[in-house]
């Protein structure tokens, strides 16, 4: 019987979300020989986690159903425990980039790999707080069960279980590394009201995530398939492919690792939309099998969005995310480059090879950004009302984030040349400690 996390981490109130993934949980244990841990990563004020424990406890119940609901104390307690274990240096700062203070969407899922790491599991599984499943005739939709009939299968056997095999045989040996979808609904960049203001202005906003020397005609194609995921079109039958998955066709909301996740980590960059897609990319690049099915996931935008100071913070959020793109377009040419060279013997991710990319990407001239900085405050301004008040703010932060967008990459190198001794120390490492005995 194997053994899963099904993760869902969190920083807003959402018992509807953790009712449905503990459908999902039970559907898994049913269906498949599994013993499924669902870990709920909960970052909410003490009301909200309250809520959320009372879901908790109202969850369906198994012989192999494992809930574990934590806050951050428990959270901060575990990774205390395994970083200590660990012996790495800078003990302080690993402490304070897998749990920062600000949200960080690659740090908690880094979070959910240790301890999934920590209760044995061999794959993880992450779904968002805000999304919901879609159904068809009166049936929930369930991404895991694409997830379980492939991840971790020799690509050759997974062929027998997919409705389309576009693998090079070369591959067949392989294990699938990765089994995802996107979703449907709402863009997954709030960015829509731009588009619908100033489709010119849009196109100058989203073009700049594209790499500095491309082409007018590379930035449309860019601009014209980001962020809507798998468009609008309901669930309506199974489909699945396995290939080197697109990574512009999977989304963080709807996905599952295995083995790649133990390797390497997430950029662990706060206030970063996209920080936590990194590998997406690495399972690409290092020729790893991986599954593309069509259970896509709704995505919805919650009410935080819609006021000033959930429009500021996502706005930023944005920026930020513009910014990695000089550090992150290069480190995925030089995946693309090393190609094999990123995989060792037994076909496992080299986390030195990733180190390095990263490391010397901090070296970059910063003038591409500044460059974007510059664009950007033009398109804000262009559209007018808080976008332009988001402007004038903007204008005040130019040199703080130029500063971060480069350090964030040497937080990046720093975690991926610890993470295997986290990884392996996390393995020996209680989630929950018996009282008076050591982690």
């Amino acid at each position: 019987m194997r053994r899963i996390c099904l993760t869902l981490p969190t920083n807003r109130p959402c018992s509807a979300t953790i009712e449905a993934i503990g459908e999902e949980a039970a559907y898994a244990a049913e269906h498949f020989d599994t013993e499924v841990h669902l870990l709920i990563l909960d970052s909410c004020d003490a009301p909200a986690y309250a809520e959320h424990a009372e879901t908790v406890r109202r969850l369906p119940v198994g012989p192999r159903i494992v809930v574990h609901h934590l806050d951050e104390a428990r959270q901060r307690d575990f990774l205390q425990r395994a970083i200590g274990r660990a012996g790495t240096t800078k003990p302080d700062l690993l402490l304070e980039l897998m749990l920062p203070a600000g949200l960080s969407y690659g740090a908690c899922t880094n979070r959910a790999f240790l301890i999934a790491a920590a209760l044995g599991c061999e794959s993880v599984h992450r779904r968002d707080s805000d999304s919901r499943y879609q159904v068809l005739n009166g049936e929930t939709v369930f991404p895991i069960h694409h997830e379980l009939t492939s991840l971790g299968r020799r690509a050759a056997d997974a062929a027998h279980h997919v409705t389309e095999n576009a693998l090079a045989a070369q591959h067949a040996d392989k294990r699938v590394a990765m089994v995802g979808s996107s979703f449907v609904g709402e863009l997954s960049v709030d960015i829509g009201e731009v588009q619908r203001i100033d489709r010119d202005v849009y196109f100058d906003l989203v073009s700049l995530w594209a790499p500095g020397h491309w082409s007018a005609e590379q930035k449309r194609e860019l601009v014209d398939e980001s962020f809507r995921g798998a468009g609008t079109d309901p669930f309506v039958r199974d489909h699945s492919t396995l290939a080197l998955v697109d990574p512009m066709r999977v989304d963080m909301c709807n996905i599952s690792f295995h083995g790649v996740h133990e390797h390497v980590p997430l950029p662990p960059a706060t206030d970063t939309i996209g920080s936590d897609y990194f590998l997406i990319h690495l399972v690409h690049d290092a020729a790893l099998p991986g599954v593309l099915h069509n259970r896509n996931i709704e995505n919805f935008y919650t009410g935080e969005r819609r006021t000033d100071a959930g429009f500021t913070a996502y706005q930023l959020r944005y920026v930020k995310f513009l910014l990695s793109m000089l550090y992150f377009n290069v480190i995925y040419d030089g995946m693309a480059e090393a190609g094999p060279e990123l995989t060792d013997e037994r076909g496992q991710v080299r986390a030195s090879v990733i180190a390095r990319l990263v490391s010397e990407s901090t070296r970059l001239d910063r003038t591409e950004n500044v460059q974007r900085l510059g664009a950007l405050d033009t398109a804000y301004r262009k559209l007018g009302g808080a976008y332009a008040e988001f402007a004038d703010l903007l204008a005040t932060r130019r040199e703080r984030l130029l500063d971060e967008a480069r350090s964030d990459m040497e937080d990046f190198a720093l975690l991926t040349e610890a993470w295997g001794p986290l990884v392996h120390a996390a393995r020996h490492t209680p989630v929950h400690p018996s009282p008076g005995r050591p982690g």
